[in-house]
């Protein structure tokens, strides 16, 4: 389906669970083989090639959330790419990220954070590239659901009113607005645990997220044909660890939990989130 994309635009800024829980504890193996996806991993001599990493991140955030991931995966001598995510509608911007892994020729482990996890569902549907998702405490939809539905069907995110702040936009669509975490609400919805200085610089330099994207249905989901790891933070204020536990079941995925880590998680345990993503890679290489 051809995506007409909306003009681009200039934003602007507004001034545990139970104790024996594992911090890397593996609760649901994944039911989809691996298999289909690994032929592209291996030159016509033999030799193994290492998988690009793609990392995308979600709202309220930016590529710099990716830091710590980045330069850890780099040290092992993984090629990193952390495109924009233009956070301007699912359909958009899942399309955005499929132009970009359009235009890679090997293996790719696709990583999504938040709101990017709903992008990549979408992005790499279809995909022989994509040999595995990575979802870090990040939306994974089936077919036909909204982020909206998504977000209240567990009581007690954050991100909702009142500590939303709605700004108009150019060229919206009818009744969408950026939609940003107010600064004063930023650190304990979703950033728990980081030094207040850190917080602030956060929530001063977070992207909104077009409203329109909370009513946008999902597509046919990627994670049905290729497997998938979730990390779970069960410090997450912004989409509730119960909600995000029921969506990696629903998807089948390789579970991870973090305890007391927040949505942010790739930031305060870069390290974990890190070793998740080389485990999709080891079991899809």
């Amino acid at each position: 389906m051809k995506i007409t994309r909306p003009e681009r635009r200039n934003r602007m800024r507004p001034g545990a669970l139970a104790a024996a829980t594992a911090a890397l504890a593996l609760l649901i193996p994944a039911s989809q083989a691996a298999s289909a996806h690994t032929s592209a991993t291996t030159t016509t001599a033999g030799e193994q090639v290492k998988p690009s990493i793609v990392l995308v991140h979600g709202a309220w955030g930016d590529s710099a959330n990716w830091d710590g991931v980045v330069s850890r995966l780099q040290q092992d001598g993984y090629t990193v790419y952390v495109p924009p995510n233009p956070l301007l509608g699912l359909p958009y911007d899942a399309a955005t990220i499929r132009d970009f892994l359009d235009t890679m020729t090997g293996p790719v482990i696709l990583v999504g954070h938040s709101y990017g996890g709903a992008v990549i569902t979408n992005a790499a549907t279809g995909d022989p590239k994509v040999l595995a998702l990575v979802y870090d405490d990040a939306f994974i939809p089936a077919q036909g659901q909204t982020l909206g539905q998504l977000v209240s069907a567990v009581p007690g995110s954050c991100a909702g009113p009142p500590n939303l702040v709605l700004v108009p936009y150019p060229n919206a669509p009818a009744g969408a607005a950026d939609a940003y975490i107010s600064q004063s609400a930023f650190g304990s919805c979703m950033a728990g645990g980081l030094p207040p200085d850190q917080t602030a610089v956060l929530a001063a330099t977070q992207r909104p997220l077009s409203t329109i994207a909370l009513t946008q249905p999902s597509g046919v989901p990627a994670w049905a044909t290729i497997p998938s790891w979730a990390i779970i933070g069960t410090g997450d204020h912004a989409i509730p660890p119960a909600e995000l536990l029921a969506m990696a079941r629903q998807a089948q995925a390789r579970i991870t939990i973090i305890p007391g880590a927040p949505h942010l998680s790739m930031i305060t345990d870069p390290g974990l989130v890190t070793q998740v993503i080389l485990a999709a890679v080891h079991a899809t290489t």
